[in-house]
């Protein structure tokens, strides 16, 4: 595995690659990431790993534009864990967690890949109202589970015990 790429931070608060050396921002350290690259950011003087802060602080400004990932009840939930005896173990289940989606993800753009180039069209288009269905399943178990919450106290995903092929007409 090849090593990450090394990110100075100056006390001018500048960020310099060292693998380019040039200076870079906030918003290349992201374009790296998504590139593949692991980085890694020290303090130029202390050499203290600032790794995880410069990190947060890229998410931070990812969540403020756009389309947020991380609602304000999901990090509330997370606030909470901080101190508790199940830290350690959420933010494993966590990691784990992301790492079979991003599997399952990958196995999916392959398959889709495989399924265009051999499958006919009809076939095709019944993978893509299987998955639609599954993703819309899970969607509603997501948000429900919020709203569900907070509303009435009745469980995600409920009133979805059908699993009729006509679209969902709630919002």
């Amino acid at each position: 595995m090849p090593q990450p790429r090394l990110i100075k931070k100056y006390a001018n608060r500048r960020l310099y690659d060292t693998h380019t050396s040039k200076h870079v921002t906030l918003g290349r350290i992201r374009e790296l990431i998504d590139e593949g690259h692991d980085v890694r950011i020290v303090d130029d003087v202390s050499g203290d790993d600032l790794t995880r802060s410069i990190l947060l602080q890229i998410i931070s400004e990812a969540e403020q534009g756009g389309r947020p990932m991380l609602d304000a009840d999901f990090l509330m939930r997370i606030i909470r864990l901080y101190g508790n005896p199940a830290q350690d173990l959420m933010g494993e289940y966590l990691l784990k967690s992301f790492d079979a989606f991003m599997q399952q993800q990958n196995r999916f753009q392959e398959q889709m890949r495989a399924a265009v180039a051999t499958a006919p069209l009809d076939a095709l288009a019944d993978i893509f109202q299987t998955n639609l269905k599954a993703f819309e399943r899970m969607q509603r178990a997501m948000t429900g589970s919020a709203a569900s919450a907070s509303d009435d106290g009745a469980s995600p995903g409920a009133e979805d015990d059908d699993d009729s092929d006509e679209p969902d007409s709630r919002p």
